[in-house]
């Protein structure tokens, strides 16, 4: 293709990027440098018909309206935001390390701290979440190969129910389901003989529910993606195998998972960026007390009552994108070499 033909081919695509992803990332960048202005208070001098007078303090509504439209932006705090107690708490770890009794005691006041306690539950859940997902899905798309062709539409249906139910929705119903009143949370109290038993009350079963909600969302991605690559997968090699006496193990491990590695991988890279930004769930189960996340951070930032925390929401919006290029960095590594190594073929 010329490269004059190529420039108008990608002209739209290269556009659409400026304006929907690398605009607004400047500008959360910019927004993330300050913060918003406090309110302008004034002492005034309050009287009584009786007599007497005190002073009070109020907030000067003129005077701050003044001074935000003067400073839309807010006040110049540079990487201030980044580093207080909310996000990477340098200083905080800092007297942690020289005051704790021992790295276990360490540990446990690191995860005190809001965006550590968020970061952990976001990776936890992501490379939980993640692999086991991609598992589950791998094997329904084996069990669904195999049926007869009259019971595939069915259960492919079935299968993809939780891509299609909105997972905010998802996790509300699931979470009525398994609240102390609910059918699940009933079961389970009559199983272990404990009427007391609830899980939003413990800290590691709402983890677990958490776990099992985002693998039951995540595996029908995976799913569709692995059965369309079982489609794909070369008769006469599997024909091959079978003549020399491989079983239905053998042939999953070395004919059917190498055929599959380049899909697995492109599911990995998207589970992975899916999982990181998990907030739905945590709305939906309430699980706030319990269980937080680096997008639920934004999200808490942007509903506060004291007025929107725009700096602290862009600020945990850039070190999660940071921490998302950490994750994807290693599987970009490879396909990278994956596609040069074909290439020098």
């Amino acid at each position: 293709m010329p490269h004059k033909a190529f420039a108008w081919f990608i002209l739209p695509s290269a556009l659409a990027m400026l304006l929907f992803i690398a605009l607004p990332l400047v500008s959360i960048v910019i927004q993330s440098l300050y913060v918003e202005h406090p309110q302008v208070l004034e002492q005034v001098e309050s009287c009584s018909p009786f007599g007497g007078c005190t002073m009070e303090t109020r907030v000067d509504a003129q005077a701050t309206a003044a001074l935000r439209e003067a400073e839309p932006l807010g006040r110049f705090n540079g990487l201030g935001t980044y580093l207080n107690r909310s996000h990477l708490a340098t200083g905080e770890i800092a007297e942690i390390l020289r005051s704790s009794d021992g790295f276990a005691d360490s540990l446990r006041q690191i995860y005190q701290l809001p965006f550590y306690r968020a970061l952990l539950f976001t990776l936890c859940y992501t490379f939980l979440v993640t692999p086991l997902g991609m598992l589950m899905g791998f094997w329904i798309a084996l069990a669904v190969n195999r049926i007869p062709a009259m019971l595939k539409g069915p259960v492919i249906f079935v299968s993809l129910l939780p891509m299609i139910i909105t997972p905010l929705i998802g996790s509300l119903v699931i979470y009525w389901m398994v609240n102390s009143r609910g059918i699940l949370g009933s079961l389970l109290q009559w199983v272990t003989q404990d009427p007391t038993l609830s899980i939003a009350a413990s800290g590691p079963l709402t983890w677990a529910m958490l776990f099992l909600y985002g693998i039951w969302i995540a595996a029908p991605f995976s799913f569709v993606v692995f059965y369309a690559g079982l489609q794909t997968v070369p008769q006469d090699t599997l024909e091959s195998a079978m003549i020399d006496g491989a079983n239905r193990w053998e042939r999953v491990r070395f004919v059917i998972i190498p055929h599959l590695v380049p899909l697995a991988t492109f599911v990995s890279l998207v589970q992975l960026m899916d999982n990181f930004r998990v907030l739905e769930p945590i709305i939906g189960f309430n699980a706030q007390a319990r269980a937080t996340s680096l997008s639920f951070s934004i999200y808490n930032d942007l509903q506060a009552e004291n007025g929107q925390l725009f700096a602290s929401a862009a600020a945990t919006s850039l070190l999660t994108i940071l921490f998302v290029i950490v994750l994807l960095f290693p599987v970009l590594i490879r396909t990278w070499r994956d596609f040069s190594r074909k290439g020098a073929h």
